[in-house]
Formats: structure tokens, sequence, C-alpha cells
């Protein structure tokens, strides 16, 4: 199991602590600090079977900045967008085998344990 995790949100602490609590210890990748290439973010969406604007987080100043909410803008534009800016990166995302989900609310990872 992995979670793209960031230790500064409260959900993702939350999710992390109910995967701990089930006796599962994950791999923990912080992905500010290690920032995920496009290739391993189309790997996500297969897994999540979604969208890309389904994993960003359109509040933060880069998706205004950037203008990523106009409908135009293709999906590799978008995961371009990610990969230079990762904090757009909804979180946490959980991935076990070949599933993964959006840990929004916390309680959504128990699906996976």
């Amino acid at each position: 199991m992995i979670i793209y995790h960031n230790p500064r949100c409260s959900k993702s602490r939350q999710t992390l602590a109910l995967i701990e609590e089930k006796g599962i210890e994950p791999t923990i990748v912080k992905y500010l600090e290690s920032p995920l290439d496009a290739s391993a973010i189309k790997d996500l969406l297969v897994k999540l079977n979604v969208e890309v604007r389904a994993i960003m987080r359109s509040g933060e100043d880069a998706y205004k900045e950037l203008g990523l909410g106009n409908v135009e803008l293709d999906e590799q534009t978008l995961i371009n967008a990610i990969v230079k800016h990762p904090k757009l990166l909804e979180r946490p995302i959980v991935v076990k085998d070949n599933q993964a989900i959006i840990g929004r609310p916390p309680e959504n990872v128990l699906a996976l344990l």
C-alpha cells in the first residue's frame, strides 16, 4: 500500500492514522518533496478511474493563476501543471494493487483495507 501524503494536511494525517490502526505500514510518498512525473499521475488516474480534474485542488493559487479552470485545456496540459506544481494534487491518495482512492474523507480509505 502506498499513500501520497502531505504531513501538513490534517486529512492526510487522519488517513495515514486509519491505515496504521489496521496494522498496515504503507509506503509513504511525500509528493511535495518527491513530485510525481506525468507517467505516475496517469497511472493514478487509471487506478482511481477518474478524469484529471478530479485529482486537482482547484482552490490553490496556482490553479487560478495558471487558468486551469479553462475547460478547453487538455488532459496532458493539466497533468503537466500538476508535475510543475505538486500542490495541485489532491491529497491524500492511497494505492493498493491496481486500485486507488482519495482519502477525503479519510474513511474512504477503508474500502481498500
